[in-house]
């Protein structure tokens, strides 16, 4: 599809690149040995501006009076007084998370202004904002609005990738994705699997989504799977092993229907099912001796857990 290009007004464009500058460049001082600011710190003193809340602010910090409501509100800025759902994941690495749900608790809360629906905006911010999340961002990303993770930093991406609305990233584990990649609405790819018994138990893997891939809308791509080069993952399709390279998969659990029109000699045969090597790709972890324990479920997990035997 050919696209046109598009420019905000002079004056716009300025204010823009006045804004990106200032927070790249105070993110990447808040990593410094002498910072002047931290990570959390320079979050919330964003995040303040951009809701429009600074006069409010300071005067909670002046130490004014202000309704609960309020309180909660500007409370809400800084990432410290919020909880994500990954912080309570055991077997994260807890030094790499601070920062990452600090930078994480920015993009998603940048989400929920009206500045996320202005795209020239928006794609540029969540760009800068990759650099410093992901552990590795290409160029030219196109992340959209809705995009979530489990922390970020588990994150590779490639040049010229397009990422669209309301996309799960799930790098508990590994999450690999290559250049001129396209991800559609709705899409969930994920790193981690649970015991089919145990559910509290959780195995991380390596998902790898290749060079020049296409995952299209509401597809699933299962733990420790492989979207080969150049495939095409079908709408809403299930996929539970590797994709061929040059295969088009559809359905659930997904199948090859057929190969990409040019490149017959380069495909393999198409086969019956997709080959799970979800075992070649776990990523091993080993949890704090002094972690204190829970199942949420409230369940002994010693083994099968029968209606009969439910409280």
């Amino acid at each position: 599809m050919t696209k046109r290009h598009v420019s905000l007004p002079p004056e716009a464009e300025e204010g823009l690149n006045a804004f990106l500058t200032d927070v790249d460049e105070r993110l990447t001082a808040a990593t410094k040995p002498d910072r002047e600011e931290s990570t959390c710190e320079v979050v919330q003193d964003v995040l303040v501006d951009l809701y429009g809340d600074r006069e409010a602010y300071e005067r909670w910090q002046a130490g004014k009076a202000i309704s609960p409501a309020e309180r909660v509100r500007l409370q809400g800025y800084d990432p410290c007084n919020a909880t994500l759902e990954a912080e309570y994941y055991a077997e994260k690495d807890e030094s790499r998370f601070e920062r990452s749900k600090h930078l994480q608790w920015l993009w998603r809360q940048f989400d929920a202004t009206p500045m996320a629906d202005n795209v020239a905006f928006a794609l540029r911010f969540r760009q800068m904002l990759a650099t410093h999340l992901f552990d590795e961002a290409g160029e030219n990303l196109r992340l959209f609005k809705g995009i979530s993770f489990s922390y970020g930093h588990n994150i590779t991406i490639g040049d010229n990738t397009v990422v669209h609305d309301d996309v799960h990233l799930d790098d508990r584990g590994k999450l690999t994705i290559g250049d001129r990649v396209s991800i559609s609405d709705g899409a969930h790819i994920y790193s981690h699997d649970h015991d089919v018994v145990d559910q509290t138990e959780v195995r991380n893997f390596h998902t790898r989504i290749e060079d020049d891939a296409r995952v299209t809308f509401d597809a699933m791509v299962r733990a420790g799977c492989v979207v080969g080069e150049n495939s095409i993952v079908g709408s809403r399709a299930s996929v539970q092993g590797d994709v061929p390279a040059h295969h088009i998969v559809v359905g659930s659990p997904a199948k090859s229907v057929r190969v990409k029109p040019g490149y017959e000699d380069e495909a393999a045969p198409i086969a019956e099912s997709l080959t799970n090597r979800q075992d070649d790709r776990e990523i091993p972890y080993e949890l704090p001796e002094d972690l204190d324990v829970f199942d949420e479920f409230g369940r002994d997990t010693g083994g099968p857990v029968h209606p009969h035997e439910r409280p």
